[in-house]
């Protein structure tokens, strides 16, 4: 019984592990806070939390949930990707469609336009379980 135990806390602790880890702005490399004043000065005038997320760092800012803009900068300072938090229906007009046919009918929880490093345009539909990625014309991609 008790190896049951510790192995169920074993598997809870890796599940959270997995997921994004909070981080306090001086856990931060400098470079990765550089490269963000550089590219989007316009974070510094908001409060930015910072998450380690699959061995980068995402910082968010703006709005009311405090996570309008969401940036993923590489641990040397290289930019990955910025989120902008858009409406669900501002979302190229077949996700939904796609999103009720494949996924049982899930509900669009948040929605955002995605720019990668080579200016590269995609949607992000968040739904219970994960992101699903669309490109611009609403085709979808993959699920993160």
């Amino acid at each position: 019984m008790k190896k049951k135990l510790l192995f169920a806390v074993a598997i809870a602790a890796a599940a959270i592990t997995a997921k994004a880890q909070d981080l306090k702005s001086k856990d931060v490399p400098a470079a990765v806070k550089a490269e963000l004043a550089k590219k989007y000065p316009e974070a510094a005038s908001h409060k930015v939390s910072w998450e380690k997320e699959k061995g980068n760092f995402e910082a968010n800012w703006g709005g009311k949930s405090g996570e309008d803009n969401s940036v993923v900068i590489t641990p040397s300072g290289t930019f990955v990707e910025i989120v902008k938090a858009i409406s669900i229906s501002s979302l190229p007009k077949p996700v939904a469609p796609y999103v009720k046919a494949h996924y049982n009918g899930a509900k669009i929880k948040e929605a955002g336009r995605v720019t990668d490093a080579g200016g590269k345009t995609m949607y992000e539909a968040e739904i219970k379980g994960g992101d699903l990625i669309f490109d611009e014309n609403g085709k979808f991609l993959k699920k993160d």
